[in-house]
């Protein structure tokens, strides 16, 4: 017994240390958990204590330096949820890394919203809710407050779950439910409500035929081609110069408005000049980028990487633009109607005020955009280069000329509508084009039969696995897409009348 009375000790003494060493590793991986949510209510005190330096010291300052932190939280949302759309079909496709796309679309985001974003928060601010049904402006305050908290209330739930929503559809339904609330179905702007509905509609479908469109060009002048690198080299740069060119026009007109004015034959002129500028940059990089190459997919698709990094650079720049109206709209006529003591009928976007949906943005990206940005990118269809380079392509230029009009639409339901634009027109391209049918016969040696007996034992699994990969999501996306706006107006309309009792 004395013998083994040591090794009793020893074991007990392993255990003891093994449990030590699993609760350091827990508590380690707790606390990398906690990071980014502390982070996150950094930059929420950090908001409102940023706000007070602006709003003095009045009765009112206590409501704008609240709404600033919830137009904070807005933001960190948006950053968290929507930024995915941009940038996932190019992680999705490994052009790009995730830091890298963190890096970039953070970056295009906060210029997209300093330097063209102000028509859309003018829309979202007062287009939606008609200030004078309201009236009473600690109404309106509230009825804002309360569309921005539940809004970001339900897309952090819809983050938590991995589920991509539409932060504009969230936003909108808040605004309508606390107008509702507050005023009456009277103090909603219904006309510009059926606008804003009709282009969610529209949105997804000119996203997908735009991005079908553009696939059927690649595969009919590249792909399909037998000498697949000289077809490249043709192409692809003038894909890349169309691209700069719709970037340079949005820039001019949106952007720098408040710099330069310039008129419809100028503006035609600088778009022309950006396109062929591009063009003959970019024609000698693809010819020195493809020297080399075999003549194959595979080698072809490398040379979309730069491309389609730079679309998503495009993207994020739009979704800027687009969607900080969603955290600073509100936050702007809560500020300007409680500076005022009145429901303004006109109102100005304060620096520090875009400042906040701009770094919110970014900062909510980076802290927890990873998580729907591999969901978007590698679950919803199977992307590569070139098929990513097709979605990002259309959804920035559909996002750029909605913007372009004012029209706040989902950014989420343009992206996603490229996406099975993709994805369905390769499924009937697969199974209905004459010319790659003839292309697999002069690859075989001129035996279509044979040609196609290889394709249908080759493609027929792939096939019904990627219908079953998207029909299976199909579900999920437009259960919320039709969930969000009902849900955020109902939350909104419950929190301001709470809001109300407190107040």
């Amino acid at each position: 017994m004395n013998k083994t009375a040591p090794v009793t000790r020893k074991q007990t003494l392993d255990k003891d240390l093994d449990k030590i060493v699993h609760v350091e590793e827990a508590a380690s991986v707790l606390s990398r958990n906690l990071i980014a949510p502390g982070l996150g209510l950094l930059f929420l005190a950090f908001a409102g204590i940023w706000s007070s330096f602006y709003v003095g010291a009045g009765g009112n300052a206590v409501i704008i330096i609240a709404a600033a932190a919830i137009g904070a939280y807005m933001a960190l949302n948006i950053g968290a949820n929507d930024v995915a759309n941009n940038v996932g079909p190019a992680v999705g496709a490994k052009a790009l890394t995730m830091g890298g796309a963190l890096v970039i679309a953070a970056i295009f985001e906060s210029a997209g919203a300093l330097l063209a974003g102000g028509d859309v928060v003018d829309t979202i601010s007062k287009g939606i809710i008609a200030p004078e049904a309201v009236g009473d402006p600690t109404h309106f305050v509230l009825a804002m407050m309360a569309a921005l908290l539940s809004s970001a209330l339900w897309v952090n739930l819809a983050t938590w779950i991995g589920a991509p929503v539409s932060t504009t559809h969230a936003v909108v339904g808040g605004v309508v439910g606390a107008g509702i609330a507050a005023a009456g179905f009277s103090a909603v702007n219904w006309p510009m409500m059926g606008n804003i509905a009709l282009s969610w509609v529209i949105s997804p479908a000119i996203g997908g035929v735009a991005a079908a469109l553009v696939l059927l060009f690649i595969k009919t002048t590249i792909v399909y081609q037998d000498d697949k690198i000289a077809s490249a080299r043709r192409w692809l740069p003038l894909l890349i110069a169309f691209m700069a060119a719709a970037f340079t026009t949005y820039l001019v007109t949106k952007g720098l408005t408040h710099i330069i004015s310039l008129s419809g034959m100028t503006l035609l002129a600088v778009a022309v000049a950006s396109f062929f500028i591009v063009w003959a940059l970019s024609h000698v990089h693809i010819r020195k980028q493809s020297e080399g190459m075999e003549n194959r997919n595979q080698s072809l698709r490398k040379l979309f990487n730069l491309p389609l990094v730079i679309s998503a650079a495009l993207l994020s720049f739009a979704h800027g633009a687009n969607d900080v109206a969603n955290a600073v709209g509100p936050l702007a006529a809560i500020v300007s109607t409680a500076q005022s003591d009145s429901v303004a009928s006109h109102v100005d976007i304060p620096l520090w005020v875009m400042l906040i949906g701009a770094i919110g943005i970014s900062l909510g990206l980076l802290l927890f955009g990873p998580k729907l940005i591999q969901m978007v990118g590698d679950q919803i269809t199977k992307l590569n280069p070139m098929r990513a380079f097709c979605v990002a392509l259309s959804a920035a230029v559909t996002v750029i000329i909605a913007s372009w009009f004012g029209l706040p639409i989902s950014s989420t339901h343009t992206a996603v509508g490229a996406i099975f634009g993709v994805g369905f027109f390769r499924e009937w391209y697969t199974a209905n084009s004459k010319r790659r049918k003839a292309y697999l016969a002069r690859k075989n040696g001129g035996q279509l039969k044979e040609a196609e007996k290889v394709e249908k034992r080759v493609t027929a699994e792939e096939i019904i696995r990627r219908k079953l990969v998207r029909r299976a999501h199909v579900q999920t996306i437009v259960a919320a897409w039709v969930t969000t706006v009902p849900v955020s107006a109902a939350l909104s309309a419950a929190i301001f009348y709470v809001l109300t009792f407190v107040s």
